[in-house]
């Protein structure tokens, strides 16, 4: 194992490096896969002195679930975001800043939060406070700050903490 971790020090980057070339290369060859792969270990080889360590995942499994919820949760907000801005006059428009106070301690998903909602058309992650322990998002259009906040905790912090904590 410690030899594997030698070679692989990072293997679902290596796998995330490795797919992400294949799909820039638009073709699924042989060339194009083990040249991605190439990509995938070399990579986080090299970069590995810059990692102060490597995240921990308890339940890696739960990462398809949390991927397909917020693809899904891209597309209904698409819908709304249209919505608005092609039938809601900016006079009745709601913009807020809504502040997420964190459970989530890991950068890594902290990270994967902020990215989440910057990801979801109508929200955007500004800032994260010093110690780490809320974010502050924007809204396009939220009549219920409370709710918007509640939301991002229910559906996307609670599944992270599982995931990653």
């Amino acid at each position: 194992m410690r030899l594997f971790r030698r070679v692989i020090p990072h293997p679902i980057l290596t796998l995330l490096l490795t797919l992400t070339w294949v799909l820039l290369a638009s073709s699924w060859t042989l060339n194009s896969l083990v040249f991605g792969f190439l990509l995938g270990l070399v990579i986080p080889f090299l970069t590995q002195p810059y990692w102060p360590e490597q995240a921990r995942m308890k339940k890696p499994h739960k990462i398809a679930a949390y991927i397909l919820i917020v693809l899904w949760d891209i597309v209904m907000a698409n819908i709304t975001v249209a919505r608005i801005v092609l039938f809601k006059p900016n006079s009745r428009r709601q913009p807020r800043w809504v502040t997420v106070p964190l459970d989530l301690k890991t950068p890594e998903a902290i990270t994967a939060l902020a990215g989440t909602i910057t990801m979801t058309p109508g929200t955007v992650s500004a800032d994260l406070s010093a110690e780490g322990h809320a974010l502050l998002v924007h809204c396009l259009d939220a009549e219920d700050p409370e709710a918007v906040r509640d939301e991002i905790k229910q559906r996307y912090e609670r599944r992270l903490m599982e995931i990653f904590e």
